[in-house]
Parts: structure tokens; C-alpha cells; sequence
């Protein structure tokens, strides 16, 4: 398109949005609850999106799209309660959704997004989904705090733990269902962190999520050129993303960052081994505040004790992050972890990234008897639940 044509074409675009005139993906994303989020900017930055839900939730979608409250850095006065609404329907990207088993003509995705709980993808109709994806040899984004079996074969190909003999299926039994993974090659799969923090508020619509932490998703860059371009381009589109609001141009937060080291996403295992899981307690759930501040010596020593792990496998010190910023963040999260309400709420399953860690520990030759004590209660919560 010449300089011309695209200033003609800029200049009668119907949508409140500048973005790069790069070439559009086609992404599939996996869960429309977290997913929504990933979804928005991927809609702002002119690509297109299809996501999976059930049915009632892909209805409304479809009808009125999605609706996204997001913060913005200093300004109180953009939207309800300081928060700006982004709706779908405002951006240039298309968005559709449907239900798993309406999914066709996988080979028209260029990148698709898991966007669940691990516990989730071994539900009918995801399943059946989630092994055509591995069949077509897909590239995989998982923003998910549990590293996919084929993520962790990739970290076991790294220089630190290349040179020790630690069995990929000592893992396995952190995972509801191992076997949903057996079939995705290592080198189509990398790993995101999902460091954002969202919900749905209570008494809204299934197409409403609301942005309680607008940090960046970070995520390593895949084995291939090819497929690591695909999360380049998207980096750089997101960035360049402008909302128009009121004749106002404002930069949304929350992008996506890619980094060459495959140890960046697990800089979210001392938070989540500190406060997420240190929630659950033998006798009840408490805040993550109360959890990581309660004792701040004790939370300091696992914290830093998970990242000399991440370190002795072979992440550097600039792939994580201080002591000192999480407890200064814990600060402000004043509710239980979602590990914990899902547990208090009589869940069988939930994601066991303590056992990941506990497990590379002993391989390593390490152990903290704090994350010890952590796996043990939540073990007892998972036994009483399903008991039940």
C-alpha cells in the first residue's frame, strides 16, 4: 500500500484506533474468561481472534462482544471508578467465539493461546481440541502459572540441567492428566507468565473482565525463528497500540514482552510459592497479604530459596524479580489466592506448581521445609475434598 492510499485509508478508518499496517495473525485462544484480557490486545493491535467457551458464554460474545476495565497509569477521570472500558467492537481486530468442538481449519491459525487452568484441558471437547492442535504442530502460548510437560523438556535441554539426569516423568503426577500433553512437540511450545491480574466482577455479564493488576505478560521466545517472529511482531503491535478516548490518544497498559530466556516465566514461582499457596492454611484460607507479610523473615527465605532454584537451573538473577517488589505488591492484595478459594470452595483439582518446584528441588539436591509443609496441607485440602 503506498504512503498515499494508506493516509486516505487512515483517514476515513471507522475505528478509534492507530496500529501497525502489518501483516494481521489469526490467533486461537483457549478460555474466554483470562483469555478476554490476551484477547483485547490482540483485537487493539489489528488481529483476529477466536476463542472458546460454551455455548451460552460464545452467544453473548458474538452478540456484543467483549468488554475489558482497564486502569490507566495517573488518570482517574478516563472512565467509572478510574477504569476506561475497552470494548471489542471498538477495535479493528474480528473477534468470534464458539464452543471447542465447533473449532475448524486449525491450519488457518497462526499461533493459538492456552489460556486455562491446567486442571482444564482434560474437560471433554477441550481434550479432543487440544491433541488436533498437537497434530498440526501448532505454536502454543500457554499463560499459565503451570509450565506444560513439554516446556519442561525444553528447560531440560538448557546447559544447567542438561548435564544432569532428571527424568521428565518425575513431574508427571503434578498434573491431573499428563497425557493431554504426550502429543505437543517441545519445540512448539513455549510458556507465558500471567502476571496481569483479572477477574470477573460479580453481577456482570460473562463478557466483562476487569483489571486489578495491568502488569506485563511475559513470555520466552519459542525454538523456532519462524514462530518466535509471530510473538515479536504482536510485542511490537501491542506497544504501538493508541486508544482513542474523548479525542484523547491514550496507551493501554498490560503488553507483551519476549524475552530470549526460557527462565522469565518462572520468576512467578517465589511469588506464588511465598503468597499464592502459603494462603492455604490446614485450617482455613487467609489473604496473600496476610501470608506473605504475617512473617516477613519466613516469607523472604522462600522466596529467595525458590529463586536459587530458578538460578541453579539456570535462570540469572535479571530473570527475576526482588524480594522486596513482591512484598511491596503483596501489600495491596488483600484476598486469598484463587488456588485457595478454588480449594475452600471444595475443588478437586487445582494447579500444583508447588509440586513442580518441590520436585525440580529434589533433583537438585535441595529442600525447604516451609514449601514442604505448603505441598503437604494442600495435599490433605485436595484428599478432604475429594472425599467428599
Amino acid at each position: 500500500m503506498s504512503y498515499i492510499r494508506l493516509s486516505i485509508f487512515l483517514s476515513i478508518y471507522p475505528y478509534h484506533l492507530r496500529m501497525s499496517t502489518k501483516l494481521s495473525f489469526n490467533i486461537l485462544i483457549l478460555g474466554a474468561s483470562y483469555g478476554s484480557l490476551f484477547a483485547l490486545k490482540c483485537l487493539a493491535a489489528g488481529h483476529n481472534v477466536t476463542m472458546t467457551c460454551r455455548t451460552a458464554t460464545a452467544n453473548i460474545i458474538n452478540a456484543e462482544g467483549i468488554r475489558v476495565r482497564l486502569p490507566i497509569k495517573g488518570r482517574r477521570d478516563v472512565g467509572v471508578n478510574g477504569l476506561l472500558e475497552v470494548k471489542s467492537s471498538a477495535l479493528t481486530g474480528r473477534l468470534n467465539a464458539c464452543t471447542p468442538e465447533q473449532v475448524s481449519n486449525l491450519e488457518r491459525f497462526d499461533l493459538v493461546v492456552l489460556a486455562m487452568q491446567e486442571p482444564q484441558y482434560r474437560q471433554d471437547g477441550i481434550r479432543d481440541l487440544m491433541q488436533q492442535i498437537a497434530a498440526a504442530k501448532l505454536p502454543c502460548m500457554p499463560i499459565m502459572n503451570m509450565p506444560p510437560l513439554p516446556y519442561l523438556a525444553r528447560l531440560l535441554k538448557q546447559n544447567s540441567l542438561s548435564k544432569i539426569d532428571i527424568d521428565l516423568n518425575n513431574f508427571r503426577s503434578a498434573y491431573v492428566q499428563a497425557d493431554v500433553w504426550d502429543a505437543f512437540a517441545p519445540a512448539c511450545m513455549t510458556l507465558s507468565s500471567p502476571d496481569p491480574q483479572a477477574f470477573r466482577p460479580v453481577d456482570e455479564p460473562v463478557n466483562v473482565l476487569q483489571v486489578a493488576l495491568p502488569t506485563n505478560f511475559k513470555v520466552a521466545r519459542f525454538e523456532s525463528e519462524k514462530h518466535t517472529q509471530i510473538l515479536q511482531q504482536l510485542e511490537n503491535d501491542i506497544e504501538a497500540v493508541r486508544y482513542e478516548h474523548k479525542g484523547e490518544s491514550l496507551e493501554l497498559p498490560v503488553k507483551l514482552k519476549v524475552f530470549d530466556s526460557l527462565f522469565v516465566p518462572l520468576a512467578k514461582w517465589s511469588m506464588l510459592l511465598t503468597g499464592n499457596y502459603r494462603c492455604i492454611q490446614a485450617d482455613g484460607m487467609r489473604p496473600i497479604k496476610e501470608a506473605v507479610l504475617g512473617d516477613l523473615d519466613q516469607s523472604k527465605n522462600v522466596y529467595e530459596w525458590v529463586a536459587e532454584l530458578c538460578v541453579k537451573m539456570g535462570a540469572s538473577p535479571e530473570d527475576l524479580v526482588p524480594f522486596d517488589k513482591y512484598a511491596a505488591a503483596a501489600d495491596g492484595l488483600a484476598k486469598p489466592s484463587s488456588a485457595a478459594r478454588a480449594l475452600a470452595a471444595g475443588a478437586t483439582h487445582i494447579e500444583r506448581v508447588d509440586m513442580i518446584v518441590q520436585t525440580f528441588a529434589a533433583q537438585l539436591g535441595m529442600q525447604n521445609v516451609s514449601v514442604d509443609q505448603t505441598v503437604s496441607v494442600v495435599n490433605g485440602w485436595l484428599a478432604k475434598n475429594r472425599a467428599a
